[in-house]
């Protein structure tokens, strides 16, 4: 374990607008680590993991998003955790390990021992503490959250090959064309401040190799070379690909769920490990009913304080209902996200669907889909603002904002 000297510092990167295209329609409204998973915004998931560490002094945000889309959730995250959050915005792209450099001042401040790095668009359960505690006894730069998925899957990320015995991490490449591994890496680091040095010297290197190429003869009458520039660095081709095998890198493998958030569909099976982890980590989120008092519960359920659950709905497994949401008599919902000031009416049945802000289902209706995250119309997305009339049918469809429905439609993207 650490002395009560050391210090941790958690960045988490966030991305921006320009990212999150694969998210659309949820991110036309809202910034997409904000986009409520299990009832609490996706960025919050990182955040309550980062606070079990012990010795946290600072949580930083680091992404282009615009600083007043964030200014409000830091503050009430900020009190809600008494942990100091603050967002940092990019002026440009730095890459993944370029932005993290880039504020490396303010997040050396609190004279961190320890530095843990986040993607936001991950979903896991974050075992930091015991991360924490093997990159102590391993004594590297850096260790990696590495999980094992099917040979199949693999090359959609990062593989690695790493000593079974010492866990030091041997080789890494970034999405080969052919098989390596089936350990990937899970977008978590902790590193020590001298992965500051690292980068400057990924950055340094490109700086003088420019040089060169300008001052060789032969080299200034080539066509114009269309490297990177000198300060946008990549965590995984720049630093963790030459670091490999050189005794300063290390894994530490998670048994445990998880996934990339890259699609509305992925953020609904995400919700569901979030609601099945809150069993263990925060029950008191979970509802409750049999019927009586209350509405019908089956399996993991949040229900936002503010709404209004009619006593004869039957909810879950898998659903997330936010604030001010109003569920009418004999409604059923299953394994959908319900947002903001919805109105789902008398009867309707909502499966394998996200509901967008201030939308209405009419009576005995039905949106629902077939429940395959992967794709493209596996989930029903309903943007913001859709009307779905009385006693009509929604399947395997995509609906941007401010429509009304008052036909039936199936595996349709209505624009």
């Amino acid at each position: 374990m650490g002395t009560s000297e050391e210090r941790v510092v958690a960045v988490i990167m966030v991305g921006g607008p320009t990212k999150g295209t694969r998210f659309r329609p949820l991110s036309l409204n809202i910034p997409k680590p904000l986009f409520p998973l299990a009832g609490q915004p996706m960025v919050h998931h990182p955040i309550s993991a980062c606070k079990t560490i012990p010795n946290l002094a600072q949580i930083y945000l680091v992404g282009f998003y615009e600083e007043r889309e964030f200014s409000l959730y830091v503050s009430s995250i900020s009190n809600e955790l008494r942990v100091p959050v603050r967002y940092l915005r990019e002026d440009k792209p730095h890459g993944s390990a370029g932005g993290l450099y880039n504020f490396r001042d303010l997040i050396m401040e609190d004279n961190p021992s320890h530095i843990v790095l986040l993607n936001c668009d991950v979903c896991c359960s974050f075992p930091l503490p015991g991360m924490l505690e093997a990159h102590r006894r391993y004594g590297g730069m850096g260790t990696i959250l590495v999980i094992k998925v099917s040979p199949e899957s693999a090359n959609q990320f990062g593989e690695l090959v790493a000593d079974p015995v010492t866990n030091e991490l041997l080789h890494y490449t970034e999405k080969p064309e052919t098989f390596v591994s089936d350990r990937i890496n899970c977008g978590a680091y902790i590193f020590t401040p001298d992965i500051f040095t690292a980068i400057q010297g990924v950055s340094t290197q490109r700086k003088d190799r420019a040089t060169l190429r300008r001052l060789s003869s032969f080299e200034a009458l080539q066509p114009p070379n269309r490297s990177p520039p000198s300060d946008f660095v990549r965590l995984d081709q720049d630093i963790l690909s030459p670091l490999a095998g050189k005794k300063q890198l290390y894994v530490y493998e998670t048994m445990d769920f998880w996934e990339q958030i890259k699609t509305p569909g992925m953020s609904l099976k995400c919700s569901a490990l979030y609601l099945a982890q809150f069993r263990f980590t925060s029950p008191h989120l979970l509802a409750s009913g049999d019927g009586r008092k209350n509405a019908t519960i089956c399996g993991d359920v949040y229900i936002h304080p503010s709404a209004k659950v009619h006593p004869t709905a039957k909810i879950g497994p898998n659903v997330s209902i936010s604030a001010n949401a109003r569920i009418g008599a004999g409604v059923r919902l299953i394994s959908c996200i319900i947002l903001d000031d919805v109105e789902i009416k008398e009867n309707a049945v909502v499966i394998h669907a996200i509901v967008g802000w201030k939308s209405s289902i009419g009576r005995w209706s039905r949106v629902q889909a077939a429940g395959d995250y992967n794709a493209k119309l596996g989930v029903t997305i309903l943007g913001e603002s859709v009307t779905v009339e009385d006693e009509v049918v929604v399947i395997n469809s995509i609906i941007l904002p401010n429509k009304t429905l008052n036909v039936s439609v199936q595996e349709e993207i209505i624009l």
